[in-house]
C-alpha cells in the first residue's frame, strides 16, 4: 500500500480480515449432560492444541467450547472455512477419541443462506 493510501485511511494489509467463516465441531460424550471430567479435560487440553495451530497458520481463531445435552462442541473462526479446517485436521485426527465427531464448515456468516459442508471424521 502506498503513502497517498495510509494517509487517507484505505484498508491495508495490517487490517484484519472478516471473521465470517467457521469450523464447528460436535463431539458425542460418555453420558446424557456434559461428559465425565477425564473427558472435559481431554477435550479442554484438545482445545489448546487446536488454538496453537489456528495461530500458527494464521488460520484464525479458537472461540471456545460448549458442554450440554451429551455433547461438546467446540468453535473455531476464520476468513476461509478450509484454510482453518487444513490447520486443524491433523491435530483432530491425532486424537483416537475425535473419530466420530460431527464436522461443520460454514462459508459465511451464520444464516440459512450460507454453503454448508458436513461429514463425520474418520469415515
Amino acid at each position: 500500500m502506498g503513502l497517498m493510501d495510509r494517509f487517507f485511511g484505505k484498508a491495508g494489509s495490517d487490517e484484519k480480515p472478516p471473521e465470517d467463516h467457521a469450523v464447528l465441531v460436535t463431539l458425542k460424550l460418555s453420558d446424557a449432560a456434559f461428559g465425565d471430567a477425564e473427558e472435559r479435560d481431554a477435550i479442554h487440553a484438545l482445545s489448546d492444541r487446536l488454538d496453537a495451530a489456528i495461530r500458527a497458520a494464521g488460520a484464525g481463531e479458537f472461540d471456545g467450547d460448549e458442554f450440554g445435552d451429551g455433547v461438546c462442541t467446540l468453535y473455531m473462526y476464520g476468513p476461509d472455512a478450509d484454510r482453518l479446517f487444513e490447520a486443524i485436521r491433523p491435530v483432530l485426527e491425532g486424537c483416537s477419541f475425535m473419530r466420530g465427531a460431527h464436522i461443520t464448515l460454514r462459508y459465511g456468516p451464520p444464516s440459512a443462506e450460507v454453503r454448508r459442508r458436513e461429514f463425520i471424521l474418520g469415515s
